[in-house]
């Protein structure tokens, strides 16, 4: 199966090919016929199988096929602010060669941002895709005109249930037109989403694509580490463990850079590939790797699918993968080819929610180690580090007294 099969329009199919889409992956198989027939779906997928494609492409399609002039069509309501933006940047990529427009609209900004937010909401926007405090503020002001809108799309529903927001959500929609589509996504299907789908959803296609699961053979561990002891952990691992090759994943460029300078400064043998490196010098490392001639490679999410190395003895998570799907993805570089390998995720006290979310997706809680000795005696020490005792107002009475405004020394009466 292609894109072409699903009859888009021409400039439509002109910017799937352009972004670089072959075949569709499975949530789009099955959900962009469903949406382009006009029904409801509720869909369980995870971020990183292709789900926000399947729902903006079919709906650019549909508005591609409207009449002009209208209003809002679409809304599509996320968790955050930055799952906001990459949603938009992808309708704008896939919306290219169409007259579809979109506009995130998200907290956390100043007013100018605001101003043009609802700027472009009057002027006829077609999708806006928006957090729900933000798109609510905008609605209460009378901003918004969604007498034109077709579809509803609730994006992470799980996760927006987890943060509070299901009376926003419920306030959105009584200012939406009861005759519409509504699509609903979600990691997860606990009974919250089950409820909320039943009460806003008509007779809805359901699509369950099972979480994919890490190796057997993979033993996979947790270390509760405070960000600034995460170096220090990761040399004890290396020079604790007999380990011919390790590849470490880390979240950002800086932190792979930053983490590769750190280990070849302790003498260790450490490249590292991310973006910024041409494709020749990625090639020539990840080679170099291949061949055992590198036993430590530092890489951003550029390796974490399709890598094919074998006999990778572990793979440390620097940082917590975004989601599961990342996860599966990273750690699924060790145990290939029916080999044991091993992984190790280091989490933060600010990672723990997102870790915790992750053995939810996987419905597997993952042992924790207990820190070493001398890593856990250095957390004990930061975290009694204080205001030194004799810091008291005494310390202070040579302290200049604040002078009123316009006094002079030698004017006092």
């Amino acid at each position: 199966m292609t894109f072409r099969n699903f009859g888009f329009c021409s400039q439509l199919t002109e910017a799937i090919e352009s972004v670089g889409y072959e075949t569709p992956t499975p949530i789009q198989q099955q959900a962009i016929p469903v949406i382009l027939e006009g029904r409801d779906l509720i869909g369980s997928a995870q971020t990183g199988t292709g789900k926000t494609a399947a729902f903006l492409l079919p709906v650019i399609q549909k508005i591609c096929e409207m009449p002009q002039p209208h209003g809002i069509v679409a809304v599509v309501i996320v968790p955050t602010r930055e799952l906001a933006i990459q949603i938009d940047r992808l309708c704008q990529g896939l919306a290219y060669f169409t007259d579809v427009a979109s506009v995130p609209v998200y907290g956390g900004t100043d007013g100018t941002v605001y101003g043009r937010e609802q700027m472009a909401m009057k002027e006829g926007v077609d999708i806006v895709i928006c957090t729900p405090g933000r798109f609510i503020s905008h609605l209460n002001m009378g901003a918004v005109d969604l007498n034109d809108l077709k579809f509803l799309i609730l994006d992470e529903a799980d996760r927006m249930l987890d943060m509070g927001f299901y009376e926003d959500i419920m306030k959105i929609l009584s200012y939406m037109p009861e005759k519409r589509q509504t699509l609903m996504f979600s990691a997860t299907m606990p009974q919250e989403i089950r409820k909320l789908a039943r009460k806003i959803l008509q007779r809805p296609v359901e699509i369950n694509l099972g979480v994919s699961q890490p190796a057997e053979k993979i033993n996979q561990m947790v270390y509760h580490v405070p960000s600034f002891l995460k170096n220090r952990l990761v040399k004890h691992i290396l020079t604790e463990k007999t380990l011919n090759s390790v590849l470490i994943f880390c979240s950002t460029k800086l932190s792979t850079k930053q983490l590769a300078l750190d280990l070849n400064r302790a003498g260790m043998q450490v490249s590292e590939i991310h973006s910024d490196l041409d494709q020749t010098t990625r090639e020539n490392t990840l080679n170099a790797f291949r061949n055992r001639q590198i036993r430590i490679l530092v890489a951003t999410d550029i390796l974490s699918r399709g890598i094919d190395v074998d006999n990778i003895d572990m793979v440390i998570n620097f940082d917590v993968p975004g989601d599961g799907e990342d996860y599966i993805h990273r750690i699924g570089r060790t145990a290939r080819a029916e080999a044991a390998g091993q992984s190790v995720t280091l989490v933060s006290e600010k990672e723990k929610k997102q870790f915790e979310r992750i053995e939810k997706i996987l419905t597997a809680k993952i042992p924790v180690i207990p820190l070493p000795d001398h890593i856990q005696a250095a957390t004990h020490s930061e975290n009694k580090k204080e205001i030194p005792r004799n810091t008291d107002k005494r310390r202070f009475s040579n302290k200049p007294r604040s002078r009123r405004p316009g006094y002079r020394k030698g004017t006092e009466k």
